[in-house]
């Protein structure tokens, strides 16, 4: 079988495509994070509803998840993801000319549409086209370009926010997206290794219905809502408090979304720490520590604020990667919709989780969001506990 091998010059064109894949699709998503106090005062709304920017994209994103990757079985791969960051790119741009709210909140929500149409496929296009050998660097370099995309297409956002106005990040984002869509389509081999599969939406369902039904699953799907909703509250509303609190410019604040490069690190080194503790105690330590930086950014001071985002960050990509590590070992079949619906409820959670967090906001302030997120991940700690005592006992579905 002709599987693409680490060191050829196939492995590092799919490799650099799939970097700039996941660049486009989360600078694209976290865009709107750093300008939400813009968005607050352009458009006269509350902080609650600018929210809503990310929230209804992450939405829609998870949704369309679930349906995408079933209809790359049917149609192929390749040509779906290009269409995706094609379309997800042009919507960017686009949202940045929106003469209402209302209209914004459309074009972002249609952008998590488009956007879907790659990480429900990356995966799958990997394991088939990759030497087993040589999957776990690429997707290494996948990851990275996530995180990457992530943190450019909230500095830039928020610097050319500061210096320009918030039209000209989402401009920018779109445009360094554009870019890298094209980077995507020259370097992608097409697909050799694909089946075609006929689409079945009673297959479908089933099988996740099925997936449902196994409560070390659902516990995991569950975990991961907690967790993305509890990483995106908390930097929903902290550029609010520097802002508000301590009178730092819109530039200088972008610049702390530069702290989610720890999670590049925290992925990194997690792995010999799994191997040296094991899992149940890394991912113990994983949510502990990002509680200790929820109770940090608490004291009143830049330093600790950012010093307690710092810990939270480590703490969260651990116990993150370990959570959806887990649902793959769980998942005797059909691992590819286990996935989907763990991201289904992942990215639910983060809708969830910031809109939320306006309400506590608009009630409570700073310490109210913090509060909220303390309570989400001692439930999300006590799920973990339930976890490993059914996980002990063997109990593997709901009668």
């Amino acid at each position: 079988m002709d599987y693409i091998e680490r060191g050829t010059k196939s492995y590092k064109q799919t490799a650099l495509a799939f970097f700039a894949a996941g660049f486009n699709t989360f600078a694209i998503l976290y865009v709107v994070q750093p300008i939400l106090p813009d968005l607050t005062e352009y458009y006269g709304v509350t902080p609650t509803a600018a929210s809503l920017s990310l929230s209804v994209t992450t939405f829609t994103l998870a949704i369309s998840m679930l349906i995408f990757g079933s209809i790359s079985e049917a149609v192929g791969r390749k040509n779906i993801m290009i269409v995706s960051m094609l379309t997800a790119s042009i919507l960017c741009i686009l949202t940045a000319f929106s003469p209402t709210f209302g209209s914004l909140i459309v074009m972002r929500a249609l952008q998590g549409v488009a956007l879907a149409g790659l990480p429900s496929i990356a995966m799958a296009y990997l394991g088939e086209e990759i030497h087993p050998r040589s999957l776990p660097g690429a997707m290494g370099l996948y990851i990275s370009g996530n995180a990457l995309g992530a943190v450019f297409g909230r500095v830039l956002a928020g610097v050319a926010a500061g210096l320009w106005g918030w039209q000209f990040g989402l401009i920018g984002v779109g445009v360094v997206s554009l870019i890298a869509t094209f980077i995507f389509w020259y370097a992608l081999s097409p697909s050799k290794h694909f089946v075609k599969r006929e689409f079945n939406v009673k297959d479908l369902f089933k099988s996740l219905t099925d997936h449902l039904k196994n409560p070390l699953l659902l516990i995991l799907f569950l975990m991961g809502f907690l967790l993305l909703g509890t990483n995106v509250s908390l930097y929903n509303y902290v550029s609010f408090v520097l802002i508000e609190d301590f009178n730092i410019s819109q530039t200088i604040v972008s610049w702390v979304y530069m702290i989610f490069l720890v999670g590049v690190l925290s992925s990194m080194i997690s792995g010999n720490l799994v191997y040296r503790y094991g899992k149940v105690m890394m991912l113990y330590t994983g949510i502990i520590v990002a509680v200790a930086g929820l109770i940090i950014v608490l004291i009143p001071s830049v330093w600790t604020i950012v010093a307690g985002l710092i810990l939270f960050t480590f703490g969260f990509f651990i116990a993150h990667s370990l959570t959806s590590g887990w649902v793959g070992n769980i998942a005797h079949s059909n691992k590819a919709q286990a996935s989907s619906l763990y991201l289904f409820f992942y990215y639910t959670g983060s809708s969830v989780g910031g809109t939320l967090a306006g309400v506590f906001w608009m009630q409570s302030g700073w310490l109210g969001v913090s509060l909220m997120n303390i309570s989400f991940l001692i439930l999300c700690l006590t799920l973990f506990m339930v976890f490993l005592y059914l996980l002990r006992r063997r109990i593997w579905y709901f009668k």
